[in-house]
C-alpha cells in the first residue's frame, strides 16, 4: 500500500537537499551569479538565503558585491528598463511597475526611464498603434475597435494620454 508524504517528510527532504553553504562558498556563487548577468537586490537576496545562509550573513555579502561592483542597482533599473522596451516593446507604466515589484528604489526607477528616449518612445507607441489596427480591420464597431486598441496599448503599459492623443490624431 503507497502512502502520500506526509508534511514532516516533505520538511525534512527539503532541509536534507537544502544548499547549505558556507559564506565563503555563496559569495563565491553570488559573484558568478551576478556576472552572468545584472541582478537587482532582491534576486540577489532571494538567491542567497536559498544557500542557507542567515540575514547578517547575506547582508555581508551584498555589501560586499556592492563593493566590489557586482551588484548595482540603478545599472540594473537602466538595463531592465532599456531591454524591456526594445525587446518587448513595453511602456513606461509597465516597467516602473515591475521594477517596484523588484524592490528597485524610487530614484533608481526614475533615472531608468528617464534613460528611454522619448522619440524612440512616440515611434514605438505609433509602430504598436498600427499594428493592432490592422489586426481590428475586420471590426465594424468603431467603439469596440477603439476600446480593443486602448485596452492593447495600456497592457502594454503606455499612457493613457499618450494614446488618447494618438486617437485624436489617427481622426485628422
Amino acid at each position: 500500500m503507497c502512502t502520500s508524504p506526509s508534511l514532516w517528510d516533505i520538511y525534512f527532504y527539503k532541509m536534507e537537499y537544502k544548499q547549505n553553504l558556507t559564506p565563503d562558498q555563496a559569495l563565491q556563487k553570488a559573484r558568478q551569479y551576478c556576472a552572468y548577468q545584472e541582478r537587482c537586490h532582491k534576486e540577489v537576496k532571494d538567491k542567497l538565503y536559498g544557500f542557507g545562509l542567515y540575514k547578517k550573513e547575506v547582508e555581508e555579502i551584498l555589501s560586499t558585491l556592492i563593493e566590489e561592483n557586482y551588484l548595482n542597482e540603478e545599472r540594473f533599473a537602466v538595463q531592465f528598463a532599456g531591454g524591456r522596451f526594445r525587446i518587448k516593446h513595453w511602456g513606461r507604466v509597465k516597467i516602473k511597475y515591475e521594477l517596484k515589484q523588484k524592490q528597485v528604489s524610487d530614484y533608481c526607477i526614475k533615472k531608468a526611464l528617464a534613460a528611454i528616449d522619448d522619440d524612440d518612445y512616440e515611434k514605438q507607441l505609433q509602430k504598436l498603434y498600427d499594428e493592432k489596427l490592422k489586426t481590428l480591420k475586420l471590426e465594424k464597431n468603431i467603439f469596440i475597435k477603439k476600446r480593443k486598441l486602448q485596452d492593447y496599448l495600456m497592457q502594454k503599459g503606455y499612457e493613457v494620454d499618450m494614446i488618447k492623443e494618438m486617437m485624436k490624431k489617427e481622426k485628422r
